[in-house]
């Protein structure tokens, strides 16, 4: 059974409902990546029996025909142990055509095939020859039985049009159903930066798809360290390895080139949280422009296209809210994330609260 999970029900909090407040800029309307207007969210999430748990993420970065109205996009590598499919298009180009889609490592090929024939059956698209696809991934083969490829195209068209804005599910759903990250059950986690007018009053949205390790810190409390989890402890050597999908939407009027410059930037937001970037770990980000400036027509008789763009003087506020962003998102999908029993009976237990709270009062990082 395929269940699509509402942002609706869930009982674990957000790090924000707790007090807990990372960095220094203001979240959005619903702290998530749809505070970039017009973007949108789908998630299905697929829990069968004992052993399936795993599903899919969509994010749309707007309502018309993506492929006749593309976004300039960029991908950057913190480390390549994964597949990341329809990338190389990204980069060459510097833009987007098609939705994102996330799932689990063996999934990405039919998730391929389901963006590809949504792609082709959208009205405009009629005479279409090529689509370049994204697909990301991480590994959730401990808690799913990632071998029997549950994943299935009906799957990835149903987060595709139940898409929506809002509030966004978090934790064990989607393309987060069966992650694990810092040793505990990871998930979906999002959040948004909203600058000030004074800093050109644009808003920076990130969703992130964990399922890594390293030594948890939250907002700088060694929360990791002091629950026992610490570097070369047991636990983190086995768990280390793994994945991150950090997807970043702004609608700041940047190009591919400065697209790429804040992608880099939350990768400093995901070692702000512990995360290593192991061997075995592969964390790619993607990041796009929602501006309408900016669009890219599929087909246009002019040889020319004018965009007005953010000087490079301009982006260091859009650098901040991206590493803010993405910390939290990382630290929201940990904190939304509740036990989870799967494949092989394996067992991965959630980040205690309660001990968690503990530790920001010991070392008074609780901001009211």
């Amino acid at each position: 059974m395929a269940v699509l999970v509402n942002a609706s029900g869930q009982d674990r909090k957000r790090a924000r409902d707790y007090g807990i407040r990372i960095g220094v800029l203001q979240p959005g309307a619903h702290n998530a990546i749809t505070d970039v207007a017009g973007l949108r969210v789908g998630h299905t999430t697929i829990v069968q029996g004992n052993n399936i748990r795993t599903g899919v993420t969509a994010i749309l970065p707007h309502d018309g025909n993506l492929f006749q109205n593309k976004v300039p996009a960029a991908v950057y590598v913190g480390n390549g142990f994964g597949k990341l499919a329809g990338s190389t298009q990204v980069q060459e180009l510097g833009n987007l055509e098609s939705p994102i889609t996330l799932t689990n490592t063996l999934g990405v090929g039919t998730a391929m095939n389901a963006v590809v024939g949504y792609t082709l059956q959208q009205s405009g698209n009629e005479a279409v020859q090529s689509v370049n696809a994204l697909v990301g991934e991480t590994n959730d083969g401990y808690l799913n039985d990632i071998r029997g490829r549950h994943v299935k195209e009906e799957h990835v068209l149903q987060a595709i049009r139940q898409a929506a804005g809002g509030p966004v599910a978090e934790g064990n759903v989607g393309a987060g159903t069966g992650t694990v990250c810092f040793g505990y059950k990871g998930g979906i986690g999002t959040a948004s930066r909203k600058l000030p007018a004074s800093l050109g009053g644009y808003t920076v949205g990130v969703l992130v798809q964990s399922n890594f390790g390293g030594v948890l810190q939250i907002d700088g409390v060694p929360v990791g360290e002091e629950l026992g989890k610490f570097s070369y402890s047991k636990q983190v050597l086995e768990s280390a390895d793994g994945s991150c999908m950090i997807v970043v939407a702004t609608d700041a009027p940047v190009d591919a080139r400065n697209l790429e410059r804040i992608a880099k930037r939350a990768m400093l937001g995901l070692a702000k949280t512990g995360g290593i970037a192991s061997n075995g770990s592969g964390d790619y980000v993607i990041a796009f422009s929602t501006n309408e400036g900016l669009r890219i027509p599929y087909s246009s008789e002019e040889k020319t296209q004018t965009f007005t763009l953010l000087r490079n003087d301009e982006m260091s506020p859009l650098f901040m809210a991206t590493v803010e962003a993405t910390e939290e998102a990382i630290i929201n999908s940990l904190f939304r994330a509740e036990t989870m029993k799967g494949h092989n009976n394996n067992t991965v237990e959630a980040l205690p609260i309660e001990p968690v709270i503990k530790l920001f009062k010991k070392h008074n990082g609780i901001k009211r």
